[in-house]
């Protein structure tokens, strides 16, 4: 893929969607494309996550311990791993296993950073849509203790 291939791609992706192309320009320059072999492991929970994963191509199923069964969830292109990992140092909660043969990009956190101190539009635009999933999640944690507490024997 070109850069500007990797661009468009990039502007699919809903959180990177909001830096503008400039700045994705920056991170489609950076980004490294990885193959992923059908029923490889990309990452596993607890592993020291550097940065970002953007699917490209292919499903993963993602696989953790904190779901409390042995429920998967299954995810495909556009999505983007490890969106912390972005931002601050974290590790992966969870195993992300490729269920057929994949590519992603992967966005190191030292270049997705200093895309944000160069775009300083680009960070005030995801700081808004993180505040604002921030407080979805809010209300509707909320909701869902109102709702228990509602079901609570007296």
């Amino acid at each position: 893929m070109t850069i500007e291939d990797d661009i468009s791609f990039f502007e699919r992706v809903p959180t990177l969607s909001q830096l503008g192309r400039q700045a994705l320009r920056i991170l489609a320059i950076g980004a490294e494309s990885r193959y992923i072999h059908g029923g490889e492991v990309l990452f596993s929970a607890g592993d020291e996550a550097d940065g970002g994963f953007v699917i490209q191509e292919g499903r993963f199923s993602l696989s953790s311990d904190a779901f409390g069964d042995d429920r998967e969830v299954m995810i495909g292109p556009f999505t983007l791993l490890g969106e912390v990992a972005l931002f601050t140092e974290t590790r992966r909660p969870t195993t992300a296993t490729a269920l057929e043969p994949s590519t992603v990009l992967c966005i190191p956190r030292p270049l997705f950073l200093k895309t944000l101190e160069s775009f300083p539009e680009a960070a005030r635009n995801l700081r808004d849509i993180l505040a604002t999933r921030l407080e979805q999640s809010t209300r509707d944690i909320t909701s869902v203790r109102d709702m228990l507490d509602a079901h609570e024997p007296q």
